[in-house]
């Protein structure tokens, strides 16, 4: 008799773990899946694209219905599962509904932070985070309306750029002294702020939003400096919040996310979390390719691979950023004792940084050309011996290869 696997969850995660089962585990499981939204999966990294109107909503979609079909999947849209029940194995939905299971697997995924301050419940006032923001926020660039997006991370950017495409006059807030400061150091989100502004886009950095000024709607920002900026749309795109609250509910520890070991299990065995949701060694990682790896070890240890484990995943950002090529890895701040390497080309939009410790390589900030980023990370997580190659390391890979092929073939 098949074990009743029951998912929480429809997004990129859970898509990612029902493909690794059919994989790994084909045959073990009787699978229902369950999400709130009405469609099946999708691919949120591609939401900024969908509003810009660079892909169609077909684009988005990651496995339609008939997939899930044809694997024996039970898909259920729509559907909220409001609390879950580990000693009678049950799943509670909204409407007082009940799914039996024998395996869990929380992949609940994370929502928008609302910020704390005045304001925030006003209409005119939204978050960027699913298929359900766009229709509101696409209309509002069309109607040519003053927009803020605040939040200066890769959401709020990507948000920025979709919006001042469709037309509206854009500005960017961010409570930081640099984009993206998690992911760039400073030089590097200079030249990209020099290159959001180019399309049109105005940066408020160090802009710390105290209040959204309105009476019956959203009116404009009011700053911690007194200054204020009008606007008739706010959009909040400054963080996300782990869905712990039905891991809270069944007694599951949690910190900011669900507690997992190595093995993607809670303290409870047969429950189970991936995502945005999970804490794992501390880390609640936010990103699709840690969500990714876990779902492949937890469908390789049920399909019989017991020493499969999850020890973490090396970050590394190798993205577009509003078509702008960006990469970061490693220790791209630098610390004492390091050394740096720094091509500038303001005319092209390029800077590159590359962070050297003896005779490693230890981090690089790539902005307007990324594609050495890769060789460059794998130099890094090899800890290679860079010596011979050091003058030239900052032309790249092409470049290097000539200068010592051996280097070159271990670091692919």
């Amino acid at each position: 008799m098949l074990e009743k696997l029951l998912i929480v969850g429809n997004g990129m995660a859970s898509v990612r773990l029902c493909e690794e089962v059919m994989r790994h585990a084909p045959g073990r499981f009787a699978v229902t899946v369950v999400g709130s939204e009405p469609q099946a999966g999708y691919n949120r990294v591609l939401l900024s694209a969908l509003l810009a109107g660079d892909i169609g909503e077909a684009e988005i979609a990651l496995r339609d219905r008939d997939w899930y079909e044809a694997h024996g999947i039970r898909l259920l849209t729509g559907r909220r599962v409001m609390a879950i029940d580990p000693a009678g194995r049950q799943a509670v939905l909204e409407d007082g509904g009940r799914l039996a299971f024998d395996r869990l697997v929380l992949a609940t995924g994370s929502s928008a932070l609302r910020l704390p301050m005045p304001g925030m419940s006003l209409p005119g006032v939204m978050s960027f985070r699913d298929l359900g923001d766009l229709a509101a926020m696409r209309q509002a660039a069309q109607d040519g309306r003053r927009i803020a997006v605040i939040g200066g991370g890769l959401l709020g950017i990507e948000a920025a750029y979709a919006l001042a495409k469709g037309g509206a006059p854009v500005t960017l807030v961010h409570v930081m002294d640099r984009l993206m400061e998690r992911q760039l150091d400073r030089r590097s989100a200079a030249f990209l702020k020099r290159a959001i502004e180019r399309k049109g886009i105005r940066v408020l950095l160090d802009a710390r939003t105290t209040e959204v000024v309105g009476r019956q709607a959203a009116e404009g920002l009011a700053f911690a400096d007194g200054s204020c900026l009008p606007a008739d749309l706010v959009v909040v795109a400054a963080g996300v919040r782990p869905n712990i609250e039905l891991a809270v509910g069944a007694g599951l520890p949690t910190k900011r996310g669900v507690l997992i070991d190595d093995h993607l299990s809670t303290v409870v065995p047969f429950i189970h979390a991936i995502g945005e949701c999970a804490e794992h060694r501390g880390i609640v990682y936010g990103l699709v390719q840690p969500a990714y790896e876990q779902a492949a070890v937890l469908a390789r240890r049920w399909g019989g691979e017991l020493d499969a484990a999850y020890e973490g995943t090396a970050l590394s950002t190798n993205l577009k950023v509003s078509g702008i090529p960006v990469f970061s890895a490693g220790d791209f701040l630098g610390e004492a004792g390091s050394d740096d390497i720094i091509l500038e080309d303001r005319a092209a939009g390029l800077c590159k940084r590359l962070v050297l410790k003896g005779r490693r390589l230890v981090g690089a900030a790539l902005v307007g050309e990324a594609e050495d980023g890769l060789w460059y990370r794998d130099l890094i997580r090899t800890r290679s011996d860079i010596s011979a190659i050091r003058d030239g390391l900052i032309f790249g890979r092409a470049f290097c290869e000539t200068l010592s092929p051996g280097l070159h073939r271990e670091a692919a």
